[in-house]
């Protein structure tokens, strides 16, 4: 097991990995530097390999698909996840680790928004989604996370160990943020530095198609761990547009004794029936999702278990070596 991997997903980036890895190497030199390739075609795989980084392949295009096999494949006490695109300064690497192995953190986040991030990125979508982003998943959440969509995060082996990867793309970022925070893992800011991707680094990120992508996900996550909120809202809505209708019609019939409008009337009964329906299958959802919390917490159990185990045999290796020397 590795005291600090550092997982890069790549995807087409040869002008700049090979000076991220060199950064790493510098600046947290006892770590070991995983490049996950995800089907690049400019070599990008070859210059990691040449800089010293143990080099894995994930052919399932996105980069969901490939934290999805990072996670499985790696064991270490920290995981400190970046960008190949030399986004993100190396010197803040030591800081989010720390968090994890030192402060308890289950993830730490690298939080661009509070620092160089409006002045660096040139691409006004992207800020206006990060930012979008951030107000409406922490008023639906009630937390306080800084950054929702950075790149740049270490986690715990618990945390690794025990997400349930669902997102193929980059709306990968949404739903570990989520479930850190419906799961009460605890989870650290970091401000860091941000700058710009330069000249010869195109980026992979369409803001329009990936952010509808990470709202649509954003809702998604909203309905399967908030589904008393999500249904009521729904169900909120039918019961007024059904009782909009259906005033009128009772107001007449209290005036006149007669139901001109039955066609109306028999909507609004299905729009209320609804309703009902719909807040009923919330309240039964929300059950589910309790005991869903049950099992993860079970699950943590038997990670952290595998985690101590792990440990122990490390220690026991490490001893026998001293041993024979």
């Amino acid at each position: 097991m590795d005291k600090i991997a550092i997982l890069i997903p790549c995807y087409n980036e040869a002008p700049t990995i090979g000076k991220v890895i060199r950064d790493f190497r510098e600046y947290l030199p006892e770590a070991t530097i995983y490049v996950y390739d995800n089907n690049s075609t400019d070599g990008t795989d070859e210059i990691a390999r040449k800089e010293g980084a143990i080099v894995r392949y994930e052919k399932k295009q996105g980069k969901g698909n490939v934290v999805k096999r990072m996670f499985r494949e790696i064991d270490a006490e920290c995981y400190l996840m970046v960008d190949g695109d030399d986004t993100y300064s190396a010197s803040d690497g030591p800081a989010l680790v720390s968090r994890v192995l030192y402060d308890g953190a289950d993830m730490a986040i690298g939080d661009r928004l509070s620092s160089t991030y409006f002045e660096e990125n040139k691409r006004v979508l992207n800020s206006f989604g990060n930012v979008l982003m951030r107000k409406v998943i922490n008023g639906i959440f009630r937390s306080d996370i800084k950054d929702i969509l950075t790149g740049y995060r270490a986690f715990s082996f618990d945390f690794v160990k025990t997400f349930p990867i669902s997102s193929s793309g980059f709306d990968i970022e949404t739903e570990m943020t989520i479930h850190a925070i419906d799961k009460k893992l605890q989870i650290d800011n970091v401000v860091i530095d941000y700058k710009d991707r330069k000249a010869d680094s195109k980026s992979k990120l369409n803001p329009v198609r990936d952010g509808l992508r990470a709202i649509g996900k954003m809702l998604s996550l909203y309905k399967n761990y908030k589904p008393t909120g999500f249904f009521g809202i729904i169900a909120a809505i039918l019961f007024i547009i059904g009782a909009a209708f259906f005033i009128p019609i009772l107001v007449e019939f209290i005036q006149t004794g007669l139901v001109p409008k039955i066609p109306t009337l028999i909507v609004c009964g299905f729009l209320i029936l609804a309703a009902i329906i719909s807040l009923f299958v919330g309240v039964l959802l929300s059950n589910i999702v309790h005991k869903n919390h049950q099992d993860f917490e079970i699950a943590r159990l038997s990670a952290h278990g595998r985690y101590c185990d792990l440990l122990e045999r490390k220690e026991k290796k490490s001893r026998t070596g001293w041993l024979k020397r």
